[in-house]
């Protein structure tokens, strides 16, 4: 059986809850739901443990806050003794447009401060993720304001469907792998 370390990025506390940067949370929340599982508070994360035909899936938010992920990161892997290569890091990307997701085997950090923590900890930029886009709508100077602000209406009308697509994804990862996960989601 195999056995997979799912991290969803995000911030912990309530006035970050329904933020932009904290769509791996969300993620990590609908895919532990839809697995009828149940977060428990762990070692540096949120933790739940699930299972998805056959596979094992370990799911974790870290409550680290978003610039120290990788000692969470670090922490479960070899607690549960998963390969970096069935780590799938769920995280929002200023890239990509509004819902669109990307899955890939690595990438930088993007300026991302989870991806970042991440990198530096485990000293490698090779470990699978599942970009989220959240678009870049905003004004010169005011990236920070735009990644901890909340969604738009209009965005809050596709969010849980598009939230539940990736998180069908993660399932993807886990049960057919990663090149085949990225030919039937990074298009969607």
């Amino acid at each position: 059986m195999g056995k997979f370390l799912i991290v969803g990025l995000g911030n912990i506390g309530a006035e970050y809850a329904d933020t932009r940067h904290n769509i791996g949370f969300k993620i990590a929340d609908q895919l532990v739901r839809d697995l009828n599982g149940s977060f428990t508070s762990g070692r540096y994360a949120d933790v739940a443990e699930c299972k998805f035909k056959g596979k094992q899936l370990v799911v974790i938010k870290p409550n680290t806050f978003m610039n120290l992920s990788g000692k969470a990161v670090n922490y479960w892997l070899q607690a549960e003794k998963i390969d970096r290569e069935n780590m799938l890091v769920l995280v929002d990307e200023l890239a990509l447009p509004f819902g669109k997701i990307r899955i890939g085997p690595k990438g930088s950090d993007g300026g991302h401060n989870g991806l970042k923590s991440i990198q530096e900890t485990l000293i490698t930029n090779s470990y699978p993720r599942l970009r989220f886009g959240i678009s870049n709508e905003f004004n010169k100077g005011s990236q920070v304001n735009y990644v901890l602000g909340e969604w738009n209406e209009e965005e809050l009308k596709t969010l849980p469907e598009r939230i539940k697509i990736a998180a069908d994804g993660v399932k993807s990862f886990a049960f057919i792998g990663l090149q085949r996960c990225m030919n039937e989601f990074n298009n969607r």
